[in-house]
């Protein structure tokens, strides 16, 4: 495995916080997002195919266009842009459903997004926050809107976060380096001061590595957060 961390200032005394991103790197979906639309459907008296869902929305995903920085927060917490990738997803997998269901299956669909049970922690993810909180101030940095706060705290970690933040409400989203850059200016810390962590390429280790920030390459399968504890020797 190749060294996570891209610069070796972590490994000295200047590390003062560390950066996270949220979902796939603290937590992750309790099922594939075709399964959750499929439940949402339902919920409206609507069959719709969970695999052809899955693909739809990868297909989405893909597709939704980039945004420039802005300054200040973005308008309606980033639900219109939210909107806009679910018409995506169902003009794929659902071409003929009319306005009124497409409604209905985006606002069920938004709130479902934030309920209880629908993520889930990576097992070593409490451990790991509870012993780097006494010694670096814990932030998050994630391309979420402020349905986030309420996701963490269902998930009983927001605790160890003394930062939330959001890209839309800092106006700026991951790969853009502007947004670590207005993060680690609101903590009052140099760049170099700060680690962020993720499993993003290019939205995590190419963003935060462009912005003057230390990285650690968070790859699920061949390692863990475990070995960001250990590589700074807690």
């Amino acid at each position: 495995m190749d060294d996570p961390f891209l610069a070796a200032n972590v490994y000295g005394k200047m590390l003062k916080a560390i950066f996270f991103d949220a979902v796939g790197t603290l937590f992750c979906l309790t099922n594939r997002v075709g399964d959750h639309y499929a439940l949402v459907a339902d919920e409206i008296g609507l069959a719709l195919d969970a695999d052809q869902l899955d693909r739809a929305f990868a297909a989405a995903w893909q597709q939704m266009p980039r945004r420039k920085a802005i300054d200040g927060p973005r308008e309606n917490d980033d639900k219109d842009w939210w909107r806009e990738l679910v018409d995506r997803v169902l003009d794929q997998a659902a071409p003929t459903l009319n306005e009124l269901d497409r409604d209905n299956f985006f606002e069920i669909a938004y709130e479902h997004f934030a309920e209880a049970g629908v993520w889930q922690l990576y097992p070593e993810v409490i451990d790991v926050l509870a012993k780097l909180s006494p010694r670096f101030q814990l932030a998050i940095v994630s391309n979420f809107d402020g349905r986030l706060r309420m996701i963490l705290e269902h998930l009983g970690i927001s605790k160890f976060f003394k930062n939330i933040f959001i890209s839309s409400e800092l106006g700026a989203d991951k790969p853009d380096p502007e947004v670590f850059r207005r993060a680690s200016k609101i903590t009052k810390l140099n760049a170099t001061e700060v680690l962020h962590v993720g499993n993003d390429f290019e939205r995590d280790w190419t963003a935060a590595s462009a912005a003057g920030l230390s990285i650690f390459k968070l790859k699920r399968g061949q390692n863990s957060l475990r070995d960001l504890v250990t590589l700074l020797e807690l």
